[in-house]
């Protein structure tokens, strides 16, 4: 019996469904959920933001004291500069303002992820570094995608789908001259990191290197080496920091 035909027949329904199963795979990988959020909050904000009103950013990746930051979307305008992270999550969210840790609790299962309003501030601090600019103009702006519903109160900067479209239009009182907002555009655009795969996979390591108690750490502030050290009295004692090897001269603290 002549299996030639059978095996091409079965060659072809392969060559299409392994690439399927492969692509479908990464769509579902933390990483390309990220991409389908960040896609998604852009046609949000190019349907309903003016693009000449509020200039954007995608993807920038600046610099800092202890490697890098990547921050997801910047829309820099005459009412504010709006810093915008993306969460492509489903199920229930559970948080507050003030929690190290939010709870996504999906069918039986129960996940832990970084407060994003905490995640949202170091992009705050290293925009504010970049352009100079006072703290008060920069919003932190957080919005969930992909059909997530929040079970506890949450601020009004962390809204669903386009709810961010809203929240940054409802600022209204000019702060920046339009001479200002093309500036700080520039600087931008000259300053960050080229979007690159190098780029992206040098800050995974910075990443990494961060969360490691053992990677050895520099001060932002005087570049001496960061010490593990514990607190001995008080509320939060017995809990451990990162202290500065320069103190008393530098009181630079950071929370492991």
């Amino acid at each position: 019996m002549d299996f030639t035909a059978l095996i091409a027949q079965l060659w072809g329904t392969l060559g299409w469904f392994i690439p399927a199963l492969l692509l479908l795979g990464v769509l579902k990988s933390p990483w390309g959920k990220g991409q389908i959020g960040e896609l998604l909050v852009r046609l949000f904000a190019h349907l309903k933001l003016d693009k000449h009103t509020y200039r954007r950013l995608h993807n920038v990746t600046l610099n800092t004291p202890d490697g890098t930051t990547q921050i997801d979307h910047v829309f820099i305008s005459r009412y504010g500069i709006f810093v915008l992270e993306t969460k492509n999550m489903s199920g229930w969210i559970f948080g507050s303002e003030k929690q190290a840790q939010w709870t996504q609790k999906l069918y039986k299962r129960t996940f832990k992820f970084q407060n994003p309003l905490r995640q949202n501030y170091k992009h705050l601090k290293a925009l504010e570094a970049k352009l100079g600019v006072d703290p008060k103009n920069l919003h932190s702006v957080i919005t969930f995608v992909g059909g997530s519903t929040f079970k506890t109160e949450v601020p009004a900067n962390v809204t669903q789908g386009i709810g961010f479209i809203r929240y940054i239009q409802s600022f209204q009182q000019p702060v920046f001259s339009d001479t200002e907002v093309s500036a700080m555009l520039q600087a931008l655009q000259t300053g960050r990191r080229a979007p690159t795969l190098a780029t992206h996979r040098e800050h995974v390591l910075n990443l990494k290197r961060r969360r490691d108690p053992t990677a050895e750490r520099q001060c932002p502030k005087c570049g001496s080496e960061l010490l593990i050290r514990t607190v001995k009295s008080g509320a939060k004692a017995g809990q451990q920091f990162w202290g500065c090897s320069a103190f008393p001269k530098c009181r630079t603290m950071q929370s492991l």
